[in-house]
């Protein structure tokens, strides 16, 4: 038994060692992740630009390529708030404002409704924050058949991936909420105004056709798959 026990701890050390690697950021690795998904997503806006002229198939096909750069930013956007990303928690603090500007969502509410999910997700008695609402069959059996009406629309898969999506990062994260501090409140504005001022500046160079054109389909389907994978994980 002492043997098996000695053989278990040293397994378990073996594995000690080898996830001690990745436990400290990589500076110049998370620089390159910067470069290699902020790159390429700017690369192919100006390339669907061109593309409007030629073929809209074509810049939709695009559209999803782009898509998937902009999940792969809101990854970084979601490591930069856990402190995983660079070894400084102000330069992650800034590269999260950065790119939550980019995928559409505040970092500081964004951040603190997650932090709490983390901490209460799988516990029935503190649901409610940054996941999706879930009820038990007692809690659904007890409903009026309204609510149980309104709660099968929100838990069909057309609308939690298909329209909600959308919904919660163009027009739910523009609103703090009410158990944020004013300072955090603040930061949502003003990501907010950076967003539009943003958009502003494309219209202007663009148009507001082409701009729609390119944004709506890439952020659709980024938000789409990114619900989606939230959702798997959970």
């Amino acid at each position: 038994m002492e043997g098996k026990s000695a053989t278990k701890a040293n397994a378990g050390k073996g594995w000690m060692e080898i996830i001690s690697g990745y436990n400290r950021p990589d500076n110049l690795k998370s620089w390159w992740q910067i470069i290699n998904s902020v790159g390429p997503y700017i690369i192919l806006w100006v390339v669907m630009i061109k593309t409007i002229e030629i073929s809209y198939w074509l810049t939709l096909l695009l559209a999803i390529a782009a898509a998937g750069f902009m999940v792969r930013i809101f990854i970084i956007f979601h490591d930069c708030g856990h402190g995983s990303f660079f070894r400084s928690k102000r330069l992650s603090k800034v590269v999260g404002i950065i790119t939550g500007m980019i995928v559409f969502t505040p970092y500081h509410k964004w951040h603190k409704e997650h932090h709490i999910h983390h901490q209460t997700v799988g516990n029935l008695d503190k649901r409610g924050i940054g996941d999706v609402m879930t009820l038990t069959v007692d809690e659904y059996s007890k409903r009026s058949r309204w609510q149980k009406f309104a709660y099968r629309v929100y838990r069909n898969p057309f609308i939690l991936f298909g329209i909600a999506p959308l919904l919660i990062f163009t027009i739910f994260q523009r609103f703090p909420g009410k158990d944020m501090t004013l300072r955090e409140k603040l930061y949502v504005h003003l990501t907010t105004i950076g967003i539009v001022a943003a958009i502003a500046l494309l219209i202007l160079l663009i148009g507001w056709k082409t701009y729609l054109m390119i944004q709506l389909p890439v952020l659709y389907i980024a938000t789409a798959h990114g619900v989606w994978l939230f959702y798997v994980q959970h």
